[in-house]
């Protein structure tokens, strides 16, 4: 692979670090991104994190072979373990589930005393993200959607400082924390077709549990409030 040529996915993850990063990249897989934006930008450094031996191999072959190995660290462990406390400034954890990328912040908040930025791109579950950030002093300022070989990506931007974007009513709120409060105002066709399917399994959801004999109610409101608030969004688009 051209590590010049990423994917969407990645590159959009890429384009919201800032020039001279020193990042970490937890579950680098191939390198890729590191080698990605070291070589974009000479004035970046970067930590490579792989818990697989597989991959941790491959990772240190990529940085190696790009002439990037006093700028690029490749080290063996899990999650945030693989840095030291205050050792960098980005943090960034792509293509995994939003409640593992969640347990892995959480697991290493002690790390994160001198990061000022986190970029995650969470496969599933953004809101367990959002509502993370609320609870632990970082600021969404950033979010993307967008579609790539028929998957729909979210990527996620925190700082430590920023200006509250979120709605100060409690009910409008908690569709942001689902939505995005940024996706929310622009809707594209990737927000569209991410959410009409999900409108089409939770209306089969509802629909199954208010035929079963021993009902969730608390669940079953949930949904429906879920439901609600899909087809007004989806109207509007």
């Amino acid at each position: 692979m051209n590590v010049l040529s990423l994917s969407e996915r990645l590159s959009a993850v890429a384009a919201h670090l800032p020039k001279a990063a020193h990042f970490v990249d937890v579950g680098s897989d191939h390198a890729y991104l590191p080698c990605y934006v070291c070589l974009k930008d000479t004035t970046s450094q970067a930590i490579a994190g792989e818990i697989n031996e597989g991959p941790f191999r491959s990772a240190q072959k990529q940085v190696k072979l790009q002439g990037l190995i006093d700028r690029i660290d490749v080290r063996k462990g899990d999650g945030l373990a693989v840095v030291e406390a205050d050792e960098v400034k980005q943090v960034v954890i792509a293509g995994m589930g939003g409640p593992l990328i969640a347990s892995i912040l959480e697991q290493g908040k002690d790390k994160l005393g001198r990061v000022e930025q986190l970029i995650v791109q969470p496969n599933i579950d953004a809101r367990v993200l959002r509502k993370w950030f609320l609870n632990n002093g970082f600021v969404l300022q950033k979010e993307q959607i967008l579609e790539e070989a028929g998957h729909i990506y979210e990527v996620l931007v925190a700082e430590r400082q920023g200006k509250d974007i979120y709605h100060g009513d409690e009910a409008i709120r908690d569709k942001e924390l689902l939505f995005g409060p940024i996706l929310l105002k622009d809707k594209n066709e990737a927000f569209r077709t991410k959410w009409l399917d999900y409108k089409r399994k939770l209306a089969r959801n509802v629909a199954n549990m208010q035929q079963a004999q021993q009902v969730d109610e608390a669940k079953l409101a949930s949904f429906k409030k879920e439901l609600a608030w899909l087809e007004e969004e989806l109207d509007e688009c």
